[in-house]
C-alpha cells in the first residue's frame, strides 16, 4: 500500500491574505502633515453683542481672481513694502490719525475672491503673519527667527519670556474674510 504525502490545505490562503490585507488598509493612518496652521474663532454666542470698529483701525488687503492686489482701497503691484506698511500700522499708536489708534485695536482684514491662486493666497497671508512676527521679535529685543525658535518650544523658561515680551499688548489680529464670487 502506497502511502501519500501528506499536503497543506491552501484553498483559503487567497481568504486569508485578502482579509489580513483589508485589516491593514482599515486600520493604517497616513499622516497628513500639508496645510495651512490657522486657529479657527470660537463659533459667535448669540447673546454677544456685536462690536463696532472705527474703519481707522482696519488694515484691508484685498485680492481678486486675477490675483492683483488692493492695498487700503489702492492697487499694488509689488508687495516687497506690504510687510512694513502693515508694520507700520499696527505700531501707529494714534500718530497717524488715519491709521490705527494702537496695536491691540490694529485688525489687518484679508479678502479673496473663489479664483484667487492658493499661491496668492499663502504669499499674502505669510506676508501678513510675517509682520506680525517681526513686530513682536523688535518688541522682544531678537530677531524673527529667533522669536520663531522661542515660540516654538515655551517650555524652556527662557524662551517663554522672549514669547511673552514679544506678544505683550500686540495680539495677532488678522481678519480672514469668507471669498466673495467671482464677478460677484
Amino acid at each position: 500500500m502506497a502511502r501519500s504525502t501528506p499536503e497543506i490545505p491552501n484553498a483559503s490562503m487567497a481568504d486569508i491574505a485578502f482579509l489580513l490585507l483589508t485589516f491593514f488598509l482599515v486600520t493604517t493612518t497616513i499622516a497628513n502633515d500639508k496645510g495651512l496652521s490657522i486657529q479657527l474663532p470660537a463659533p459667535l454666542d448669540p447673546n454677544q453683542p456685536i462690536v463696532e470698529f472705527q474703519q481707522k483701525n482696519l488694515f484691508t488687503i484685498q485680492v481678486n481672481s486675477s490675483d492683483a492686489l488692493l492695498v487700503e482701497g489702492q492697487p499694488l503691484d509689488d508687495v516687497s513694502n506690504l510687510k512694513d506698511d502693515i508694520k507700520r500700522f499696527i505700531l501707529n499708536n494714534g500718530a497717524d490719525p488715519l491709521s490705527s489708534d494702537n496695536p491691540e485695536k490694529a485688525i489687518v482684514t484679508y479678502k479673496t475672491d473663489r479664483g484667487t491662486s492658493h499661491k496668492r493666497f499663502v504669499q499674502i497671508l505669510d506676508i501678513i503673519q510675517n509682520a506680525y512676527y517681526d513686530v513682536w521679535a523688535d518688541q522682544s529685543g531678537v530677531t524673527n527667527a529667533r522669536f520663531r525658535e522661542a515660540a516654538s518650544d515655551t517650555s524652556d523658561p527662557t524662551n517663554k519670556d522672549i514669547y511673552d515680551k514679544g506678544r505683550k499688548g500686540i495680539p495677532m489680529a488678522i481678519s480672514i474674510a469668507e471669498p466673495t464670487k467671482i464677478g460677484g
